[in-house]
């Protein structure tokens, strides 16, 4: 115990709590800036079984900001997961250390959670479709969960109660359609770092049974503009929210709500359909790609860009084609990166 005892010294937490932490599964998704950050706060704090899932493999881009890497995963391209789960064995021998190297999809992440228990879920992905569905996982099995995000010198972060606090449905309605990417317009590493102490702090909270101190207010900042908001969204908890309300169909994890991806026949390319229908404003997405130096062509149904080997077009309705590919986790991959 002696390991802990800055942690158990704090009256909060103590020896109790203590011993709660070390008997609780957590679930990141994620293992980019995020995922790295609350992985290995968690471990130094004695977590008691740790579950990384993530699809993909580090790249020299990523030490900028991701904690846990080093140059040499870098040149062998080693995926993320199993990266992260070497360092953290280094910190921390007593935690159990799972690394799962795949996608997240609505099917494995139910079956997951249907498999061993799961006490907390850490979001740390880089897409809302994956959030969509851990929200609609966590509302039906009633995991608390927490959001965060960040991009540029801005972060948000909001902690997910069942039963208690809206869900990220009631606060969003539908999946967005376009936004900005880490690979778009940057980001800094405090902003990282500020995102990932509100989420370790919830979870602290979370896993040594001091549940009723979680934030209830959505907090939202951004370190360059030296701007900081802690909003109250109680009110916007939704009594017909199909994920959370009286009624709940939970719509995200029903797969005509997912994600749409196929390999195109004959065609060395990928077609990735969006969850939600909508049009996609391809006039800001324009301005978005060039501002990365990005050689963009367009017309009034689609704009096109090219990055190494592949042709990436994007068409109004929101459906994108991934030329010179036909591994979906790749095509996938390279959708999240440039359209959020």
């Amino acid at each position: 115990m002696d390991r802990y005892s800055r942690q158990t010294l704090f009256a909060p937490i103590g020896v109790e709590g203590q011993r709660q932490i070390s008997d609780k599964h957590v679930l990141l998704i994620g293992a980019g800036a995020l995922g790295t950050g609350n992985a290995e706060a968690l471990v130094r704090a004695g977590v008691g079984k740790l579950t990384i899932i993530d699809r993909d493999y580090v790249e020299w881009s990523n030490l900028q900001r991701q904690q846990l890497y080093s140059e040499e995963d870098a040149k062998q391209k080693l995926p993320k997961a199993i990266a992260a789960k070497n360092r953290l064995q280094e910190i921390n021998v007593e935690v159990e250390l799972v690394a799962l190297v795949a996608d997240v999809t609505a099917e494995s992440l139910e079956q997951r959670i249907k498999a061993e228990k799961v006490d907390l879920m850490l979001d740390a992905t880089d897409n809302f479709d994956i959030r969509m569905i851990m929200n609609d996982v966590a509302q039906k099995y009633e995991i608390p969960w927490v959001y965060g995000a960040c991009v540029g010198s801005y972060g948000l972060t909001f902690t997910i109660l069942p039963g208690v606090t809206p869900c990220l449905h009631c606060l969003l309605k539908k999946v967005p359609l376009g936004g900005a990417t880490c690979d778009t317009v940057g980001i800094i590493a405090p902003a990282v770092g500020m995102v990932v102490s509100h989420q370790v702090a919830e979870a602290l909270k979370i896993l040594s049974g001091n549940m009723e101190d979680c934030r209830t207010k959505l907090v939202s900042f951004d370190l360059w503009k030296n701007q900081y908001v802690a909003l109250e969204v109680q009110k916007l908890k939704d009594l017909n929210c199909p994920s959370c309300g009286i009624q709940r169909t939970y719509p995200n994890i029903s797969f005509k709500n997912q994600t749409k991806t196929a390999v195109l026949c004959g065609r060395d390319s990928v077609q990735i359909r969006p969850s939600s229908d909508g049009e996609r404003n391809l006039t800001e997405l324009k301005t978005i790609l060039e501002n990365q130096g990005l050689p963009v062509e367009n017309n009034p149904y689609l704009l096109s860009f090219e990055i190494k080997d592949h042709r990436i077009v994007a068409f109004k309705d929101g459906r994108v084609l991934v030329h010179g590919t036909k591994n979906i986790n790749e095509a996938k991959s390279l959708y999240y990166r440039y359209f959020g």
